[in-house]
C-alpha cells in the first residue's frame, strides 16, 4: 500500500487496528496513519539532531491514549538504535495503559514504557528520568496540552512538539466575563456572539501557550500538521530550547491577559520557573 511507509512494521499496524487482519484499511485509519505520518516527518530531524549530539534521547508522549504516536515512532526509529535511547507514553486511563503494556511486550518494543501517571505524578515519578529531551502531545484535549506545556518546561525538555485539542477553558473565562469586559473594550466584539466565544477562545489558547513557551527561551514555530480535509484539530506547536531573553515576551503575555480579562489564568500560563510546582 502507498500509503504505508516500507519500513514500517505490517504487524504493529494490525495491533494498532490501522490495518485489519487482512491488510485493508479504512478511511478513518488512513486518514489517523496520515496524521502520525506528517507528525513523525516534523519530530524524526529533532530526534536526528540530538543523536548527532552523541545523546541518548528520551521521548515523553503526554496524553498518550493507545500510544499510536509512541508506537510507531519507536518503529520507524528507536527500534534500530543500539543505545539507551527511550519513550515514555503517559495517560490517565488504566487501561489503555496495561493494553499498550502488553502490546509492547508482544512486539518486543522493550525500551518504551507506559505510565498511569497525573501530570502532577509524573513530574515527580521516579520511574521518569529527571530531564527529558522531547515532549509530545497529540491531540492532547482541554487542558491536556497545558499539563504537558508544564511538565516539559519542569524536565527541561530541548523540545516540545503539540497538537492542541479542544481547548474549553479560556473561552469560558471569556463567557463568565463578557459583560463587565463589554463595558470597557470594543474588543470584545471578537468573542460576543457563543460560537465566536468558542472559535476566538481556541485561538487565545493557542496563541497564549506559544507567548508562554517563548517566555521560558524558546523558539517557537507555528503551522499546520495536515490539510483542513483530514482534521479540523490542525494546528502543530513545535517549541525549541534556545534560551533565548524571557522578560518581554513575557511581559506582553501579562498584557494580553490583561487585556482579554483573563487574569485568572495566570497560573495555568505561567512564566517564572518558580511557579511550576505550585
Amino acid at each position: 500500500m502507498h500509503e504505508i511507509r516500507p519500513d514500517q512494521s505490517i504487524d504493529l499496524l494490525k495491533e494498532l487496528h490501522i490495518l485489519t487482519r487482512d491488510g485493508k484499511m479504512n478511511q478513518d485509519s488512513r486518514r489517523k496513519l496520515k496524521q502520525v505520518y506528517h507528525l513523525y516527518q516534523f519530530i524524526e530531524p529533532l530526534l536526528q539532531k540530538i543523536k548527532q549530539d552523541g545523546r541518548d534521547i528520551f521521548l515523553v508522549d503526554h496524553g498518550a491514549g493507545k500510544s499510536y504516536l509512541g508506537f510507531i515512532l519507536y518503529d520507524l526509529f528507536f527500534k534500530a538504535l543500539n543505545d539507551a535511547s527511550h519513550i515514555y507514553s503517559i495517560e490517565t486511563r488504566a487501561d489503555l495503559v496495561r493494553h499498550s503494556q502488553e502490546l509492547a511486550s508482544r512486539l518486543g518494543f522493550s525500551r518504551m514504557t507506559f505510565l498511569n501517571l497525573s501530570v502532577e505524578e509524573s513530574v515527580e515519578s521516579a520511574g521518569l528520568p529527571p530531564a527529558v529531551d522531547v515532549v509530545t502531545a497529540l491531540h492532547a484535549c482541554n487542558t491536556a496540552t497545558d499539563d504537558a506545556i508544564r511538565f516539559a518546561l519542569c524536565k527541561k525538555a530541548q523540545f516540545i512538539v503539540l497538537v492542541p485539542c479542544c481547548q474549553a477553558e479560556v473561552a469560558a473565562v471569556l463567557r463568565k466575563n463578557k459583560d463587565k469586559r463589554l463595558e470597557k473594550s470594543d474588543l470584545t466584539e471578537l468573542w460576543r456572539h457563543p460560537i465566536h466565544t468558542r472559535e476566538f477562545g481556541s485561538h487565545v489558547t493557542n496563541v497564549l501557550r506559544c507567548m508562554q513557551l517563548e517566555a521560558h527561551g524558546y523558539q517557537v514555530t507555528v503551522t499546520e500538521l495536515v490539510g483542513w480535509e483530514h482534521s479540523m484539530k490542525n494546528e502543530l506547536i513545535i517549541a525549541k530550547y534556545k534560551n533565548l531573553p524571557r522578560n518581554r515576551a513575557a511581559s506582553r503575555l501579562q498584557a494580553v491577559l490583561h487585556t482579554l480579562g483573563l487574569e485568572e489564568l495566570n497560573s495555568r500560563f505561567f512564566t517564572q520557573v518558580s511557579r511550576m510546582l505550585e
